[in-house]
């Protein structure tokens, strides 16, 4: 029997991740950016590759020579893709900031609440998933149109005189966002919490110091890797959302998911949707690694 020490199970371990991540991460993007290099075409798929697939060296003399970064060129140059790359980040930023209070807020009272009710708890966190995402977007047009429930209600109470116009503005995009990503908030922020030492919030009070500042002081720096991964969870697939500024957003909302579409399906110009597509792993990549170097030097000053 191989032993779990052995360097075949060794490599196993590792080569099994990496295959995976080569085979279902790597290759689609390299397919990403060879379809990024070719020339539009009204054929099937509508793009006229470039890139030769044989190893023949002559082929690719030929392909190098003849290569172009048009797309790209347009995507620098032409303010719609600067636009929408500015908008999705700048609606996921501040979703993403408005989601990380409310979500460590719900954490902390889960994590203090009797031991007995935390399942229960998490279980209702996790119980939207129980239902389809595109049904529980298209429940909030029933709530943000204008004769919907949340203008019926601001109406009786007399909040407002007249329907207030909520439904496809960017205000209804960052609504959709927030209710849909705060459970990828809340759950990494809760698992932090729930396994800090309460002993460590106990001394800080033996020593004087008030709920406010054992707060400030242990808490919440001790909860920082959760609230650094729920932030991320939401950040990334918020800035490629496509389906909630699609129904919750206007003909003015522009984001790169929904950019991204257009370009593959209504417009069926392959070359520049894959491009678009290259980019935005690009802009996702820059705040992974910026998260990555500022955990390193905290666990490094922590030493």
């Amino acid at each position: 029997m191989t032993r779990l020490g052995s360097p075949l199970a060794r490599a196993v371990i590792l080569g099994v991740p990496a295959l995976w991540l080569a085979l279902f991460v790597l290759l689609p993007f390299l397919v990403l950016g060879r379809i990024s290099l070719s020339e539009s075409a009204v054929a099937r798929p509508p793009y006229r590759p470039h890139l030769p697939s044989s190893l023949d060296p002559a082929a690719w003399a030929d392909a190098l020579a003849r290569l172009s970064l048009d797309r790209y060129r347009t995507l620098a140059e032409d303010p719609l893709y600067r636009d929408a790359a500015l908008s999705s980040l700048g609606l996921a930023a501040l979703a993403t900031a408005l989601v990380l209070p409310l979500g460590y807020g719900i954490a902390l009272a889960m994590a203090r609440a009797p031991e007995r009710w935390r399942p229960a708890l998490v279980a209702i966190v996790i119980l939207p998933f129980w239902t389809g995402f595109l049904v529980r977007v298209y429940a909030w047009i029933a709530i943000l149109k204008q004769d919907g429930w949340l203008n019926q209600a601001l109406l009786a109470l007399g909040i407002v005189e007249r329907p207030l116009a909520v439904l496809n503005t960017d205000a209804a995009v960052l609504i959709g966002l927030v209710y849909a990503y705060l459970p990828f908030a809340i759950l990494p922020i809760y698992a932090t919490l729930e396994r800090q030492d309460p002993t460590l919030v106990e001394a800080a009070a033996d020593l004087g110091a008030s709920p406010t500042r054992r707060f400030w002081t242990v808490t919440l720096p001790l909860s920082w890797p959760g609230i650094a991964a729920g932030g991320l969870l939401c950040f990334i697939p918020m800035v490629g959302e496509y389906v909630i500024p699609d129904l919750l957003g206007g003909a003015d909302t522009l984001m790169l998911g929904r950019t991204l579409w257009i370009e593959f399906s209504s417009n069926r110009d392959w070359p520049l949707a894959a491009a678009v597509a290259l980019v935005l792993l690009a802009l996702l990549v820059v705040p992974i690694v910026l998260l990555r170097e500022i955990e390193a030097r905290r666990l490094e000053a922590g030493r």
